[in-house]
């Protein structure tokens, strides 16, 4: 896994457009209806579904019933993830005895699985029962994906339909998201992390004997269990040796295989994909990483196919990855730097920042999993970010600040993208002086109001989030580091929340009232305010007629709109987010190499 960058990132693509294009191919008959009118069993399940829903397959939904039964649907998760996690102790599959999980917490937990953002503010081995993890999280991390599967599509519909009231079924969209897509795949991909190595049980845990002891320090405690303080109000350390360890257990590979291929990143573990139970080997890191993005690249192929031309999804397709290569060269270039404190000190093999990565993956695998990572709105992480360099920590802050546009989540990436596409068809339209058009649509006035709510929330979570916290003394308690990377940290938690990727930089102590609000909050609205955008955006463009080309339309299928759109997305990224990252990263950069 320590091959050149250039021989990684180029296995890594050519690898994923080949599985991608057939998997295109298959969701287009999957959300077509096409397999379900194929295969006779499939017909009759779904009958039974829609009586028992009182609906069809083939019953169209206005905009707002779609968007009110998407988050119905999330509300309804919502409720029941909080309700395992509070009665946990009470129910079986708790062989290790996990406490119910205190309110707050639960409450933040539960959103960010809802939402497909899956931050942890706990340890997981340590805090969820069995029951949880399968039936709360993981379940969660199926139906959160499919969400986002649903919406984009929903969206496609609106650019190829003509004249009509209604976007589809939202009840079928999901089940078939679920039961022909998600399912199958998820299944194959924990065969092959089993095989790897990736633990699947419902053992208890296993207490091991250590070879030598081992001594570390924790908090002192009274006979209530309460931490023992000194006249300063700070914790009394003791000394304590161990001679045993407790080795986690659980059914880890079958929520590893939806937490990557849904781009959810929840883990098992705390330590997510670093963990050896997890993802043991390189090549379960190269699976996991196609996984990651396997999805979002289909929709590019089935897009294209969808609206006629294949081109259209192709010039989509080749933004993002032009976006992703420029931003995992970064990442890569600046870890491979020497830590200027470690070279005062003579400890710089001349081999880059080690720091916080495992040695199986190194600095290569480690940076493009990192952008891949926060590329996709997936959590998952097999190296420490809050230990990257300075500069390379602003590259994965940066790609979720961009909107999680580049692949992006499951179906939100897509209808990022083609948000932003609105926009930069709009602002070709006014340097011409035309009325712009898109895939035969014309965007008009209450399209750019969408666009602009969709755009904008997530700078004002952001950045109205980060400056709540930075003046909030209860937030500022919970860092661990100071300065510019107290803020990077800070930074970055919103920047993960609100555009619903789930990493976080450690060193901020998030399991508090304030960060599980404030957090919680970005999550949401981070989430369901654009998908409700979206779908009014949808349904306004399955209204209008289609427009045939003309001389003056402008091609959105060549290199110079793929242009347009890298444009696009890097200024309206860099208007809204350069100066606070200029606060962050790039001071903690020029402190760290004036030394």
């Amino acid at each position: 896994m320590n091959a050149s960058p250039v021989v990684q990132i180029g296995l890594f693509l050519i690898v994923l457009f080949a599985l991608a294009w057939p998997l295109g191919r298959y969701l287009r008959a999957v959300l077509d209806g096409r397999l379900s009118a194929r295969f006779a069993a499939l017909a009759a399940i779904e009958r039974g579904l829609g009586k028992l829903l009182g609906a069809s397959p083939d019953e169209d939904m206005p905009w707002w019933r779609y968007a009110t039964a998407i988050v119905l649907f999330n509300v309804l998760g919502l409720l029941a993830v909080y309700g395992l996690q509070r009665l946990q102790l009470s129910l079986p599959l708790n062989p290790a005895g996990m406490a119910n999980v205190e309110a707050g917490s639960a409450f933040n937990t539960a959103i960010s699985f809802v939402t497909n953002t899956n931050w942890q503010g706990y340890v997981g081995e340590a805090t969820m029962s069995y029951l949880t993890q399968m039936l709360a999280l993981t379940v969660q991390n199926f139906l959160s994906a499919a969400t986002g599967i649903a919406v984009v599509v929903a969206l496609i519909r609106g650019f190829t339909r003509r004249n009509a009231a209604g976007i589809g079924n939202a009840w079928f969209d999901l089940w078939r998201v679920n039961a022909y897509v998600l399912l199958p795949i998820s299944i194959v991909l924990s065969l092959f992390l089993v095989g790897q190595g990736v633990i699947q049980n419902l053992s208890a845990y296993q207490e091991v004997q250590l070879i030598e002891p081992v001594s570390y320090s924790q908090p002192k405690l009274d006979a209530a269990g309460q931490a023992v303080l000194d006249a300063a109000g700070k914790p009394v350390m003791e000394t304590v040796q161990a001679k045993t360890q407790t080795i986690a257990m659980g059914p880890v590979a079958s929520q590893e295989a939806i937490k990557m291929l849904g781009t959810n990143g929840g883990g098992f573990f705390n330590a997510n994909s670093a963990h050896p139970f997890e993802n043991p080997t390189g090549a379960s890191n190269f699976a996991q990483m196609l996984a990651i993005f396997l999805i979002p690249a289909a929709l590019c192929f089935m897009f294209g196919w969808q609206v006629g031309d294949l081109r259209q999804g192709l010039a989509v397709l080749a933004a993002m990855s032009v976006i992703f290569v420029a931003m995992f060269g970064a990442l890569v270039g600046f870890e491979s730097q020497a830590n200027p404190l470690l070279t005062q000190l003579g400890m710089d093999a001349g081999i880059g920042n080690l720091e916080g990565k495992e040695t199986r993956f190194g600095i290569v695998a480690s940076s493009l999993f990192a952008t891949v990572t926060t590329a996709a709105s997936c959590g998952a992480v097999n190296a420490m970010h809050d230990s990257l360099m300075p500069l390379a920590g602003l590259v994965p802050t940066w790609l979720m600040q961009l909107g999680e546009v580049v692949f992006g989540g499951v179906g939100s990436g897509l209808y990022g993208m083609l948000v932003f596409a609105l926009l930069a068809v709009f602002l070709a339209g006014l340097m011409i002086g035309r009325t712009p058009e898109y895939l035969g649509k014309k965007i008009e006035a209450y399209e750019m109001k969408m666009v602009s709510i969709v755009i904008l929330v997530g700078p004002i979570l952001v950045l109205g989030g980060t400056a709540v916290a930075v003046l909030t003394p209860a937030a500022l308690a919970s860092l661990w580091n100071p300065g510019a990377h107290g803020l990077s940290e800070i930074l970055y938690a919103f920047s993960s929340a609100a555009n619903n990727n789930g990493s976080a930089f450690a060193g901020l102590s998030a399991n508090t009232p304030f960060y599980n609000l404030m957090l919680g909050a970005a999550m949401w609205f981070g989430r369901f305010v654009p998908i409700v955008a979206v779908l009014a955006i949808a349904g306004n463009l399955a209204r209008k007629p289609r427009l045939a080309a003309s001389n003056g339309t402008m091609p959105t299928h060549g290199p110079l709109f793929v242009v347009l759109l890298i444009g696009s997305v890097i200024i309206v990224g860099a208007l809204t987010y350069i100066p606070a990252l200029a606060l962050g990263p790039v001071v903690e950069h020029l402190q760290l190499f004036s030394r």
